[in-house]
């Protein structure tokens, strides 16, 4: 049977990732993600369809 080369006792300079960081940014996304999402049914119902997707397209073509 072979042993391995490393053991994660001869490591003591590795940290485990940071978890709490990592799930901090995925909260934050998906906040982000709702309020863009809550803000495009807000002026869907507001102006209608289509205004709605005119001003979508005339800030699409500002952009280039």
């Amino acid at each position: 049977m072979a042993l391995p080369i490393s053991t994660p006792h001869e490591l003591p300079g590795m940290r485990k990732p940071a978890s709490r960081v990592a799930s901090a940014i995925a909260i934050g996304a998906a906040g982000l993600g709702a309020v863009l999402l809550i803000g495009a049914c807000a002026l869907w119902f507001h102006y209608g369809t289509a205004v709605f997707f005119e001003m979508i397209a005339s800030g699409i073509s500002a952009c280039f």
